[in-house]
């Protein structure tokens, strides 16, 4: 069929063998991970050299290489990169035809975390000498991915409680069946009774190693066990049966580049206090003396806003409305006025609310403030409270968190300046993990491999910017 192109015969020999160089094309990313490692001080950042005796090491450079390689294409595992190293043309040329296998590979990732995690630092400092971060805003937030721990392998009081609801259910279910298999009499019904015995046995087996589970986990400090990665903790989530074992991976993403700037892994399944510590990240990796910090309702948190403006962090986020009152068609906090030259509130009748007494919950000074005129000549009484008279709480640091809302309002568009610059980070670091879980297991290696994956997605977003000539080309400047 002569109409079709034909192929070289693969067992043609070649007097002038192919150069590899050839294989990769110019704008070939591989090129920018060539460069960006050669130009890393190794020692500085941590990795350690070659062993002084025995068989020479690989050197980090290329075990670097090869995993940002890796990361930039999807593949984390150890197994399938050792299967890379020894088919992939690209692979061969950024190794010089090097080929661990995948227990050095894995020992690699494994010890040399702290270098790893710099060197993810370094790049976002290149980033911002060639002035692709330069905006005074980032926007931050939190995306939960999966452990390598099943849902089954973790265990709280409640799950705990759940299963062995569960267990007894069956026990009874199976007790309820041998009663009838005694009543009856032939070989089939002994058969059928030393079956359910066993079954019972390991019934009552797994209601003793949950009990015995049940006191490990009261006596867990967080009141929480995971057996495959001891570090792992269930996550919750808004939807029915959504929730997942994991770790909470945190991000600041600048506005302009939408390059992250700064991130850190924690296994805490709430935001609230992340902020200001994101905010000082954010802050230190752009340089920046004066930083806006764009964050959702989850990180709402007096004492961490507060913190922010100790540090020069400017946040915005909106406050949570946690009072039933305007759901029970009340008036809300929202409705009063505060007017601070009096240190009063007005309220929506027009009455003036003083301060009364002060208190502390939850290691918050609170001050309260009320009325006489709720007892007596409020007209709009039952539309703001059912009781004797309506009091209001304000926190003795309330100034920053009214200031914060000035500036949201004046700002509308802020919120969905952040869901469009942080949230696709998330989405495309979940597609590149395949919707699977963290490879490796304990934060720290987490950690590490969080890393890895945010180099890989800022050095694509740094090629998408400016392409890989000119991103080599401002790199050797």
């Amino acid at each position: 069929m002569s109409r079709f192109i034909e192929g070289c015969d693969r067992r043609q020999r070649l007097l002038l063998p192919d150069c590899i160089d050839d294989f990769v094309s110019e704008d070939s990313p591989v090129r920018v991970v060539d460069m960006f490692v050669d130009e890393l001080d190794l020692a500085t950042l941590g990795f350690e050299g070659a062993a002084a005796t025995g068989r020479p090491g690989y050197h980090p450079a290329t075990m670097m290489k090869l995993y940002v390689y890796g990361y930039l294409n999807q593949v984390q595992s150890s197994r399938r990169l050792e299967r890379e190293a020894g088919r992939n043309v690209e692979v061969m040329w950024l190794t010089g035809k090097l080929a661990p296998d995948f227990k050095t590979i894995a020992d690699f990732r494994r010890d040399h975390g702290v270098a790893i995690q710099a060197a993810c630092r370094r790049f976002v400092l290149v980033c911002r000498n060639l002035g692709l971060i330069a905006g005074g805003t980032v926007a931050v937030d939190g995306s939960r991915l999966r452990a390598a721990n099943a849902r089954d392998r973790n265990f709280t009081p409640v799950t705990i409680r759940r299963r062995m609801e569960q267990v007894d259910a069956s026990i009874q279910r199976y007790l309820g069946m041998l009663d009838t298999a005694d009543r009856q009499e032939s070989d089939a019904a002994e058969l059928r009774t030393a079956r359910l015995t066993t079954r019972l046995g390991e019934l009552q087996r797994q209601m003793r190693e949950l009990e015995a589970m049940e006191e490990a986990v009261m006596a867990s400090p967080d009141g929480q066990i995971s057996l495959t990665d001891p570090d792992a903790r269930a996550m919750a989530s808004a939807g029915t049966g959504t929730g997942l074992v994991g770790y909470n991976l945190q991000a600041a993403v600048d506005t302009k580049s939408h390059i992250v700037v700064a991130h850190e892994v924690i296994n805490l399944s709430h935001d609230r206090t992340s902020l200001a510590s994101m905010g000082r990240k954010a802050a230190e990796a752009m340089a920046a003396p004066v930083l806006t910090v764009l964050a959702d309702r989850g990180y709402f948190s007096g004492p961490e806003v507060l913190a922010c403006k100790d540090s020069g962090i400017v946040p915005i986020l909106p406050k949570p409305l946690t009072s039933g009152a305007k759901a029970g068609g009340r008036f809300g906090k929202q409705d009063f006025v505060y007017q601070p030259e009096s240190d009063t509130y007005r309220c929506p009748a027009g009455e003036m609310l003083t301060k009364r007494f002060s208190s502390i919950e939850h290691g918050l000074t609170l001050h309260g403030y009320a009325t006489p005129a709720c007892r007596t000549r409020c007209a709009v009484r039952t539309n703001c409270t059912a009781s004797v008279e309506r009091r209001i709480k304000r926190w003795e640091h309330e100034e920053v968190i009214d200031a914060m809302q000035a500036r949201l309002d004046r700002w509308p568009d802020a919120m969905r300046v952040r869901r469009r610059t942080v949230e696709h980070v998330f989405g495309t670091l979940k597609d590149w993990m395949g919707r699977s879980h963290f490879k490796t297991r304990t934060l720290t290696n987490v950690a590490t491999e969080a890393s890895l994956h945010i180099l890989a997605y800022n050095i694509k977003r740094a090629i998408a910017l400016l392409g890989v000539p000119r991103l080599m080309t401002a790199m050797q400047a």
